[in-house]
């Protein structure tokens, strides 16, 4: 990598307050910063009812990471400061995470929550491997100004995440749709999120993603200017029928 962008890397990871212009920056130039947060864990050396109820009662969460080059499954537990970060946010985020000395990198596959309480009782965890192609869920982001939205449309938003199928060494932190054409009565599917090497899209392509409806007050005016029209044309009619009478 250039030393330019190297550096703009560092001032992205030092200074958190220039990480929007940055990011905005590297992705003009279809290069994609992954977040990576770090989460450190505690191996479980007992799993079941009883130890889970442990768990619990010590105020962590029980943890799965699956998919790991040695082959098995690794249990483990965390705390809920440890993965807030990664829970309640709508960023896509890889993770480091911290076993016994080992570092796995992964990333977040499901999440469990109490049915009442709303907390986290359990996450799964996905080991990541350079080759192996994964299927996420990416945030859907819109780029550039609509037209339609200009001219007094309402901008709509179909779909939140979109279902993709990436190798690790293609992973980026989201897709991205263009609506600068978009205009009034219009509507952006699947098949025009911006492509991004090695990754594809698992969503019917003729899906709607975004569209620009046409607001009530506008289509009032229409009927109105088109009403307006009409009687103008019957008038003129009219007074060429007297006209025409008169001569007779």
């Amino acid at each position: 990598m250039p030393a330019f962008f190297k550096s703009l890397l560092i001032i992205y990871h030092k200074y958190r307050k220039f990480s929007g212009i940055i990011r905005s920056l590297f992705k003009k130039l279809r290069i994609y910063i992954m977040v990576t947060v770090t989460l450190n864990g505690t191996l479980r050396t007992e799993v079941g009812k009883k130890a889970t109820k442990a768990v619990f009662k010590a105020a962590r969460i029980p943890c799965v990471l699956y998919g790991t080059k040695e082959g098995g499954n690794i249990h483990f537990t965390t705390t809920f400061e440890e993965v807030k970060r990664l829970v309640f946010t709508g960023e896509f985020k890889t993770v480091e995470l911290v076993i016994a000395d080992k570092t796995y990198k992964c990333i977040v596959k499901d999440v469990q929550f109490h049915p009442v309480k709303d907390t986290v009782i359990h996450i799964d965890f996905l080991q990541l491997t350079n080759g192996r192609p994964v299927k996420i869920e990416l945030p859907l982001r819109f780029q550039g100004v609509s037209p339609g939205v200009v001219n007094g449309g309402k901008f709509f938003q179909a779909i939140r995440t979109v279902k993709v199928k990436v190798a690790p060494e293609y992973l980026v932190d989201e897709v991205v749709a263009d609506i600068s054409t978009l205009k009034l009565g219009q509507a952006l599917r699947v098949k025009d999120i911006i492509q991004v090497e090695g990754l594809e899209v698992l969503n019917p392509s003729a899906n709607p993603i975004a569209s620009v409806a046409i607001p009530r007050v506008l289509i009032d005016a229409d009927l109105e200017e088109e009403g307006g029209a009409e009687k103008g044309a019957e008038a003129g009619g009219e007074g060429t029928d007297a006209a025409t009478e008169e001569k007779s």
